[in-house]
């Protein structure tokens, strides 16, 4: 164990420490970065798609509301051509 402290004990094993301590801190912020990205996309993805459904949802209730009501306003719209 006296090996060891007497090896953090030089400049040079500390000075090393301390810039491999800061290359593994950088690796993780990166990564870190890279998975927040990855979560930001999938996010957006997921509101693009929700948003498609809500277009399509609302022209089905805007269909829905001008179809006629019973079959003879059925019948009439297709004697006049509105169909």
């Amino acid at each position: 164990m006296g090996w060891i402290a007497s090896l953090f004990a030089s400049g040079a094993a500390r000075k090393a420490l301390g810039l491999l301590l800061a290359a593994f801190t950088i690796a993780l912020f990166l990564l870190n970065l890279r998975r927040a990205g990855e979560r930001t996309g999938r996010l957006a993805e997921r509101l693009s798609t929700s948003e498609n459904a809500n277009d399509i949802h609302r022209q089905m209730l805007d269909a829905a509301s001008r179809r006629p009501h019973d079959r003879d306003a059925l019948a009439e719209r297709l004697r006049n051509g509105e169909f």
